[in-house]
């Protein structure tokens, strides 16, 4: 669960992390014996053209990307001293990226391809103090899963972040980085609002395998939606966690716009 962020000057952006990244619609009619929205548990049992009863669904219905788009920051929006944009070259880890072994990939990339259950719309945005070159840079991504699968997601992260504690290789198409430790972190103040959520902090190895650097994920699902943020700095300096304000902001947006 979790990161332009690696441009130049970075140690890890040498590596280039590229992202590559269904509309569902309700139909009108018996719309209110339907299931709720991507906050609700489910919906009401329903009849095929033969009147035989049909399944519940078993999880909140997934959100499409017009309204993940909508619950997501706006290109060159302010977050305190942060500026939000979005990448013009597909987001950082992306379906190059896999985990050795491959129980740890929920803490490398959740993207289709290389996730189970594969998302049905995904949205990412970035957050960075743009005159700062080597400052923080947070990945913000917002996920959206059909039939349960925003929870199945949260659990293989949990497992992960157990299973992965001692560390594991993070393997791209031309390079590897080498994860010597992930450990719990600090959840976000609003994260009683949210259905669950989880946080852990990287310890990683720098190209040369000199440096230790640090990146910190926190990952919060809301129904079918899940919200990952990934930060970073281009230097060995331990930042602490995710910025809140940037967390705080995107959850409040998000919550604003599912209404």
């Amino acid at each position: 669960m979790g990161t332009a962020m690696y441009g130049a000057g970075n140690p890890r952006g040498r590596w280039h992390r590229v992202a590559a990244v269904g509309i569902a619609a309700a139909m009108a009619l018996g719309a209110s014996a339907c299931g709720s929205d991507g906050d609700g548990k489910g919906g009401s049992a329903g009849a095929d053209k033969d009147g035989r009863a049909t399944a519940k669904p078993s999880g909140p219905r997934a959100l499409d990307e017009a309204r993940l788009k909508a619950a997501s920051f706006t290109d060159g929006e302010s977050v305190g001293t942060y500026t939000a944009s979005e990448y013009a070259l597909g987001g950082p880890l992306g379906d190059a990226y896999s985990a050795d072994p491959a129980g740890c990939q929920p803490l490398v990339s959740l993207a289709a391809e290389v996730s189970d259950p594969d998302p049905t719309a995904q949205v990412q945005r970035k957050a960075d103090v743009p005159d700062e070159m080597l400052g923080v840079t947070v990945d913000i991504t917002l996920r959206s899963y059909g039939d349960g699968g925003a929870a199945t997601v949260m659990k293989a992260l949990d497992k992960a972040g157990r299973d992965c504690a001692g560390g594991f290789t993070e393997q791209r198409a031309v390079a590897r980085a080498k994860y010597l430790k992930v450990e719990p972190a600090r959840t976000p103040a609003f994260a009683s609002e949210a259905d669950e959520s989880k946080a852990y902090r990287f310890t990683i190895l720098d190209v040369k395998g000199k440096e230790k650097l640090y990146e910190y994920l926190t990952v919060v699902r809301s129904g079918s939606t899940t919200l990952a943020f990934r930060a970073e700095i281009s230097s060995p300096q331990d930042i602490g966690g995710v910025p809140p304000e940037i967390m705080a902001a995107q959850w409040s947006k998000f919550r604003a716009a599912k209404g």
